[in-house]
């Protein structure tokens, strides 16, 4: 009996013993269900969030173009209702429409007059006067502080859309070494410029690499 009891209190007091501080502790252990939530779950946030990104790379042009359209509209409209007015063409149209349509205004007004307005605008602008005026109103904005950073960004966005421009911009595709030694990728040559050195005059050609990534690309300056 003494024995036995010897042997308890031994085992009670190793079960006792405090524990080594270079012994770690042991987590306990995971069961393998749970593992498989926390994969599943990392996984399908994965695709939710990568989801909702390209949807709304896809709907954010989509919004600011409608917003944009709308705004014009809007813009262009009660810029030309006081002429509508003093001319009586709300008044004859009204007139006429009233019947039918059962409306106090004349829908689409607005439409028709920012088409006609901008088909105008680009017959005075074809002209000799006005790219002289467009020039000189381009030199006033070009002097102001923050609207020449904007103006510019735009100006190259419609130059290389422009049906009237000689630039090749988006026109000629180049083979560039990129991303690294060995491989090679395709691009768009947008503009030329030419870079001051030492040894002179360098033409550069700046190089646009459209990727599938949801930033849109990366532009490089090449030698020609």
């Amino acid at each position: 009996m003494a024995e036995d009891k010897e042997a308890t209190t031994s085992s009670l007091s190793q079960g006792l013993a405090p524990q080594d501080p270079e012994d770690p502790p042991k987590s306990p252990p995971t069961s393998p269900n749970s593992s498989t939530r926390k994969a599943c779950y990392a996984v399908l946030q994965s695709w939710v969030s990568k989801k909702f990104m390209t949807g709304f790379v896809v709907l954010f042009p989509v919004a600011v173009t409608f917003l944009i359209t709308w705004w014009f509209i809007q813009f262009v409209d009660g810029f030309f209702s006081p002429i509508y007015e003093s001319l009586g063409v709300d008044i004859f149209v009204l007139i006429l429409l009233s019947p039918i349509l059962n409306c106090d205004s004349v829908p689409g007004l607005g439409f028709i007059t920012s088409v006609l307005f901008t088909f105008f605008v680009g017959i005075f602008a074809s002209s000799w006067l006005g790219s002289t005026v467009f020039w000189l109103g381009e030199q006033f904005i070009k002097r102001m502080p923050f609207v020449r950073h904007l103006y510019s960004a735009s100006k190259q966005v419609s130059t290389a859309i422009s049906p009237d421009q000689n630039t090749t911009a988006f026109k000629e595709v180049a083979i560039i070494r990129h991303p690294r030694i060995g491989e090679y990728a395709f691009g768009f040559i947008t503009s030329s410029v030419t870079l001051q050195t030492d040894q002179g005059e360098e033409e550069l050609c700046s190089v646009y690499v459209p990727t599938n990534h949801l930033y849109i690309g990366d532009v490089f300056l090449m030698s020609s």
